[in-house]
């Protein structure tokens, strides 16, 4: 029993490691493209909810990415982000990318 216990003590550990491991470079580009958008601009939000009773809720949200304050290319960005999330160049560069409007 004392070995069943010993590997089961290793499996987060094992997890661990499977979530730093490289994506497919697809997938990559699919998940960067937010990391590029937020270089752009400071992105904003705001909810109204109105609930039975007249219950009323709202939120504003607003979010700025380091890489919008220091200037950052939004093409570098996803180059970067995407490198280092698969291990591999971009397939296709930001500006082809479906989905993608500066």
């Amino acid at each position: 029993m004392a070995g069943r216990g010993a590997l089961m003590a290793l499996i987060p550990g094992f997890l661990g490691m499977a979530a730093c491991a490289p994506v497919p470079v697809e997938q990559a580009e699919r998940n960067c493209l937010q990391a590029a958008r937020d270089a752009t601009g400071p992105r904003t939000e705001i909810g109204l909810g109105l609930g039975s009773g007249g219950y009323r809720s709202g939120y504003v949200g607003f979010e700025v990415s380091s890489d919008y304050l220091y200037g950052r290319d939004p093409a570098e960005v996803f180059d970067a982000c995407v490198r280092r999330r698969s291990g591999q160049p971009p397939k296709r560069p930001l500006q082809e990318q479906p989905g993608w409007s500066a």
